[in-house]
């Protein structure tokens, strides 16, 4: 029997290149992104996979290549271009204000005000009923509303910087080290909550170097970067952790056979 037809892909990165001075970061790589699906960006540190999200995300314009969403190449000039389009990142430094509460870190810079004559007072109520119904769907009722953040744990920090990123119905989420320095627990939490934003038909990225116990359990696929080149592809189903590393380092041949 015929295994589906995979949708096409939403976004698209093709024949990428960015270089830094004399530095190549990035030579000819090519990254596909489908709904429902989440990919695993992985590779040895200097691989190129914060500076390929980067590209992703409109931080950095590459040097060479096309970026394409639903089929079309797009001109992206920053972050908010590629906002706009419905993709959101989510970086490892999360971007949390710690004195503030839940809701104020969710809606941070994109305040729900009332009119010029209430001095554009923010409206709280309308901003907590928002937070509550999206924390709800994400099922993390647990967290606390009005807690400042920077009283939180490292698995509710996270999750908060995740429920943030959707709060705007993106159709692309990228991940940078969702799972770094969090416990097991709280990574196996964090890994459900991508595994629900995939199977709400989001397409999702993560970067992670948890690849035994986080990324063959927590993805649909694993693209590697070795020296800011495509190394290899793998079904993360149809792999060990074994082969992943072994591509990573640029092992032997014959155990990338997966790819």
């Amino acid at each position: 029997m015929q295994p589906p037809p995979l949708p096409d892909p939403i976004l698209s990165l093709r024949h990428i290149s960015k270089s830094f001075g004399g530095v190549k970061a990035l030579q000819d790589v090519s990254i596909e992104l489908r709904p429902g699906e989440t990919t695993a960006l992985v590779g040895d540190n200097g691989a190129g996979k914060s500076t390929l999200v980067k590209v992703m995300s409109g931080v950095l314009r590459p040097d060479e290549g096309q970026y394409l969403f639903e089929g079309r190449e797009v001109p992206v000039n920053g972050p908010r271009d590629v906002a706009r389009l419905g993709v959101q990142t989510v970086y490892q430094d999360l971007a949390l204000c710690n004195n503030l509460d839940a809701v104020q870190n969710l809606f941070l810079g994109r305040e729900r005000t009332g009119p010029w004559w209430t001095g554009f007072r923010v409206r709280r109520a309308e901003c907590e009923r928002r937070a509550r119904d999206v924390l709800r769907r994400m099922r993390l009722d647990s967290i606390a509303l009005d807690r400042p953040v920077g009283a939180m744990s490292g698995g509710q920090r996270q999750n908060i910087a995740i429920a943030r990123s959707i709060l705007w119905e993106p159709k692309v989420v990228l991940l940078d080290e969702p799972t770094a320095a969090l416990s097991h627990s709280a990574a196996e939490q964090v890994g459900a909550l991508i595994n629900g934003l995939a199977s709400h038909g989001l397409a999702v990225l993560v970067i992670s170097h948890d690849i035994h116990n986080f990324v063959l359990e927590n993805s649909d696929r694993i693209e590697v970067l070795r020296l800011g080149k495509n190394a290899a592809h793998f079904r993360s189903g149809e792999v060990t952790g074994e082969q992943v590393v072994n591509a990573m380092v640029g092992g032997k041949e014959g155990v990338n056979s997966a790819a």
